[in-house]
């Protein structure tokens, strides 16, 4: 078993300044859903980068892996992938008489589904087991995936043609769902510069940390302080999903389970040891506008789940804690 270290928080929050330091060196503005993506990332979870072409999606995989020293593979989703090309197959060796089991590209640290809404369930679903239970079975046979492991998807959410959506229990293991948005003029001309003044393409970046030290990362969130007062305002906002007026299916469980794992990050990614309303509040949007299914209706007034999920927030009292007794109890 591999050694990894000890870390403590006030590392961690030293290691991921560098980290995205690094990535904000080739991906222009864009702090907070890269902060996002970093949170998720230390969380242990895996994220949904669903957004327009063009935006960055593919780079910010790329970038982080890099800067994070992990084994990256990339994955093209289409719609004649088969599930044996994600998870691997046996092969019949020859020279041998015996079945080899060839590993899929889903055996990395950290791997790229692109478009994955661009190949049928079928194949998603074979992503399910690997995100889940950090494993993949094949010919009745278990394979464990390398630690860490994490699955940085991209989807397009305008195009529908040639296009399968995600299967509800999939988007559920999505900690969280970012989205970037257009850059501003001054921050388009700014990657217009990066990319004269560099004069190539492609971009590589050194690795600040390596797998084992992100391990250390991730372990280390486990002493992140998550006040009861904290605990139940998370599982409050989440209850609350499950009677809006708009909302035909509310969050599950494991909502709750997604706003105390990446505010736990968050926290640390703001210098502090213990979670605040304020980090739950900052990652409810991407951790649980996907988990929502609005009533059919709304679907003709184009209402954002995360809209729904800030109104929520907006509406659900707020705790005062030990660590932020001043912090205000009325909603905002």
């Amino acid at each position: 078993m591999t050694d990894h270290p000890t870390i403590s928080l006030d590392q961690v929050a030293d290691h991921a300044d560098a980290v995205l330091k690094s990535v904000q060196s080739v991906i222009v503005g864009k702090e907070q859903p890269l902060k996002l993506v970093l949170a998720g990332i230390l969380a242990g979870g895996h994220i949904l980068l669903e957004d327009l072409p063009g935006l960055g999606k593919t780079l910010t995989a790329r970038c982080f892996a890099q800067s994070l020293g992990l084994d990256f593979r990339r994955l093209q989703f289409t719609p004649d992938l088969l599930p044996a090309d994600v998870t691997g197959s046996f092969l019949y060796n020859q020279k041998t008489g015996d079945f080899v089991y060839r590993k899929g590209p889903v055996h990395t640290n950290l791997l790229l589904a692109d478009e994955i809404n661009r190949t049928p369930p079928k194949t998603q679903s074979a992503l399910l087991e690997a995100m889940q239970e950090r494993q993949v079975s094949v010919e009745g046979e278990t394979h464990p995936l390398p630690e860490p492991f994490t699955v940085l998807a991209t989807s397009n959410p305008v195009e529908f043609e040639g296009t399968y959506q995600l299967p509800e229990a999939q988007l559920d293991r999505f900690l969280l769902r970012v989205s970037f948005g257009y850059p501003t003029p001054d921050e388009e001309w700014e990657v217009l510069q990066r990319r004269l003044s560099r004069r190539v393409e492609t971009v590589d970046l050194d690795p600040v940390i390596d797998a084992a030290t992100l391990v250390g990362m991730q372990r280390a969130l486990e002493n992140v302080t998550v006040e009861d007062s904290v605990g139940r305002y998370m599982v409050a906002i989440t209850t609350a999903t499950r009677g809006h007026a708009q909302v035909q299916v509310g969050a599950s469980p494991r909502g709750s389970l997604a706003l105390l794992l990446a505010s736990r990050a968050v926290a640390v990614l703001s210098g502090r040891d213990f979670v605040t309303p304020d980090d739950v509040k900052g990652v409810a949007g991407a951790a649980l506008a996907h988990r929502i299914t609005l009533k059919p209706e709304l679907w003709m007034r184009r209402i954002d789940p995360a809209s729904v999920v800030a109104d929520i927030c907006r509406g659900v009292l707020a705790p005062q804690t030990a660590q932020s007794p001043s912090y205000s109890t009325q909603p905002q």
